[in-house]
């Protein structure tokens, strides 16, 4: 076998996207918050950008002063014919014999040297308000800020140091703290939990039945004393019976309330028919259990008050809310909707006119400006691209408007197919840029808070011909379902049937499905006794 090395050429064309193309799209795929949050790092990071908090006459005034007076510098040094080396060189005696005078005794309106410049600028401490000696807004934010909240994980820990038990039990319930779930269950079997102890924890247990004896008794003491009740519990079992012990305990019941029948009645149910209640087989148990059907179902509203995930119940963190990224509001005058942009939560920002002028001075070392121009260019790039969010954001949901306004005026059962390559031909752009701009934004509109990607789905075609959203057939799902007798709820096949009659002709797995999506239950869980 022989190898050879060649050089040849090939003509080809290959398509590249500029880096700031690609940026320019992530701009535009940005929820809100986020965008808000870029802004900020660009901020900090860049002192040739600063928000556009409106400029007052006298700000306005200095700067074409600082203009003027920058151009007549200029202009003498063009006319100035002397020699001004020997200027230059006093300037340099001067700095060596008197150092701390080079830093500290200058004049302020003189152009700095380029490495304090420079690191003015890097560090951000160039800015008016530090110069003025004025506090840093996003400083005080910070220290301002709500402290992060403990873990569930944390909270346990806090509880069990505090617990009054055996000395020997401490370090047992801590390991056995260390493998409970989000949930507060402990599934790893303490045959486990043993094995990965480390020697510290296990020595002074003694043999490892001796071991697994004080882990029980440990384990008892952290389903007793920490709260909320039910957490260390081995299954969803345990876990309602040690909640159901801790209701015995609570003094929030009704003086009508029958409360030992009821908590008798519903640890039987519990310990001895939980299969059957997971099926919502009430006559069975009602049945088994020798009590009226009544009582079976009064026993239930106790155990609605139980959970099968008590440590969720530490988690106090709120989901972040949701910032509206338009806000639609109907024109009584000429009978439609309008859409204006969210601005309240996007500021304005500009390029730092100072910093901007510094750019054509042509004392500063080239270095120095060239340092400058990246930043301005910079700073403007994402001026651009954030105006060009805007604009192709607002395109966008005006089109919406136009072709989903059943929805505005009579909710999502009038939600209509609207393909993403409809809108990109209606607007003349790529469907990858509709997909960005709808991606994570939200509307606040005279029906709540709804996704913009809610509008943009596939449909069918009723029996009439008109063409509804698949969003609009699950609405229409939801309120035969909500209609029904709850006592003859209705199957899968007869919601399909039911859909038929409103001229919406679906399979009866697609039911079944939609019914999943919605979280509607099937009809045996369904009904009501």
């Amino acid at each position: 076998m022989r190898f050879d090395t060649s050089q040849s050429m090939r003509l080809g064309q290959q398509m590249k996207l500029a880096p700031r193309v690609i940026q320019s799209m992530e701009i535009l795929q940005m929820p809100l918050a986020q965008l808000e949050e870029r802004i900020e790092q660009e901020l900090e990071s860049n002192a040739t950008l600063e928000l556009d908090e409106g400029e007052t006459d006298e700000q306005a005034l200095k700067v074409e002063r600082d203009e003027r007076e920058r151009d007549e510098r200029a202009d003498e040094r063009e006319l100035d014919t002397g020699d001004s080396t020997d200027d230059f060189e006093r300037l340099d005696r001067f700095t060596e014999t008197n150092p701390d005078a080079a830093e500290n005794d200058f004049d302020t309106s003189a152009p700095e040297s380029s490495d304090r410049f420079l690191d003015r600028l890097e560090h951000g401490s160039y800015s008016k308000s530090r110069m003025a000696g004025e506090r840093d807004a996003k400083t005080d934010a910070m220290s301002q800020a709500a402290a992060r909240s403990a873990s569930p994980a944390e909270q346990l820990l806090d509880q069990w140091r505090l617990v009054d038990v055996d000395d020997v039990l401490r370090a047992p319930g801590e390991l056995i703290l260390g493998f409970l779930d989000d949930d507060g269950l402990l599934r790893t079997p303490l045959e486990e939990v043993l094995d990965h102890a480390s020697p510290a924890v296990r020595d002074p247990l003694g043999d490892r039945e001796q071991a697994l004896a004080e882990l029980e008794r440990a384990l008892t003491a952290v389903q007793l004393f920490l709260e909320p009740a039910g957490i260390g519990a081995r299954s969803a079992r345990e876990c309602l019976l040690l909640q159901l012990d801790a209701l015995d305990d609570d003094e929030t019941w009704d003086d009508d309330d029958d409360k030992d029948g009821l908590l008798r009645v519903a640890r039987s149910i519990v310990e001895d028919h939980l299969d059957d209640l997971m099926q919502n087989r009430l006559p069975k148990i009602a049945e088994a259990t020798g009590q009226p059907i009544d009582e079976v179902k009064a026993s239930l509203s106790v155990l609605k008050r139980l959970s099968l995930a008590p440590g969720r119940r530490l988690v106090t963190d709120s989901p972040p809310p949701i910032s509206p990224d338009a806000i639609i509001e109907y024109d009584d005058d000429h009978d439609r909707y309008i859409a204006y942009l969210n601005e309240t939560r996007t500021p304005n920002l500009q390029i730092n006119r100072e910093y901007a002028l510094l750019s054509k001075d042509r004392e500063m070392p080239k270095r120095d400006r060239d340092f400058i121009k990246t930043n301005l260019s910079n700073a403007q790039w994402l001026i651009d691209a954030v105006e060009q969010r805007r604009k192709t954001l607002l395109r966008v949901i005006n089109v919406v408007l136009d072709a989903q306004r059943d929805f505005f005026d009579e909710g999502p059962q009038a939600l209509k197919p609207l393909p993403m390559t409809q809108v990109a031909e209606e607007l003349g752009i790529h469907v990858a840029t509709v997909s960005r701009a709808v991606s994570e934004k939200h509307l606040m509109t005279p029906r709540g808070v709804v996704p913009l990607r809610r509008f943009f789905t596939g449909g069918t075609v009723t029996d009439e011909g008109e063409e509804v959203s698949w969003d609009a057939v699950r609405a229409a799902l939801q309120e035969v379902v909500d209609g029904e007798d709850k006592a003859k709820p209705l199957s899968d096949d007869k919601l399909a049937a039911a859909l038929k009659e409103r001229g919406l002709d679906i399979a009866r797995r697609t039911v079944a499905k939609y019914r999943a999506q919605l979280g509607i239950p099937s009809a045996r869980m369904r009904k009501q006794f």
